[in-house]
């Protein structure tokens, strides 16, 4: 986390928590959403229209990443000084990168370690790894592929449905707001 965060924390401890307002795809792009996109529908399986603005601002893209984890209930925010903005996922909190050499690191840049591969009844590829789930990018899908055929990636069947509750990750945190 930032220090500004951190010192934007200790100012002013009690600024309420923003739902609705950011998400990220299945491809590591974050989208702004305000009030009218909102009301269009959800983030994920939603329209178009509902998906909102893409962020292309490099330096906002970046402090969002260096500031985006998990709290205890496995809901993924964005730490924005004092402020928390959950964020709607379309698909996973991480979204993988493999390199030619089968290394991975998520949408942010960080490089984790594999430690699972599984394979949903649509063909999707997660990678479980030392730093949570994430989805292969698709444009990636050539090298995973590669890294399953040489056996140094053995996948397991999963459900999709089943990804949130077994790895401890919620897909709309604004939805836990109305219920």
């Amino acid at each position: 986390m930032d220090d500004i965060v951190r010192q934007a924390l200790a100012k002013w401890p009690n600024v309420p928590d923003c739902y609705g307002w950011l998400g990220l795809d299945a491809r590591g792009n974050w989208f702004m959403r305000d009030d009218r996109v909102q009301a269009q529908g959800p983030f994920a399986g939603g329209t178009a229209q509902s998906k909102g603005s893409q962020l292309k601002h490099e330096k906002l893209i970046d402090f969002i990443q260096r500031n985006y984890e998990p709290d205890a209930q496995g809901q993924w925010y964005f730490q924005n000084g004092p402020q928390r903005v959950y964020v709607e996922l379309e698909a996973t909190p991480l979204i993988w990168r493999v390199d030619a050499d089968f290394s991975i690191q998520d949408h942010a840049g960080r490089a984790a370690r594999v430690q699972r591969c599984l394979l949903d009844e649509q063909g999707r590829l997660y990678l479980e790894a030392d730093t949570g789930l994430g989805l292969v990018h698709t444009m990636d899908m050539n090298q995973a592929a590669d890294a399953v055929e040489q056996g140094l990636w053995v996948t397991q069947d999963v459900v999709a449905a089943d990804l949130p509750q077994r790895f401890n990750y919620v897909p709309s945190p604004e939805l836990l707001q109305k219920i």
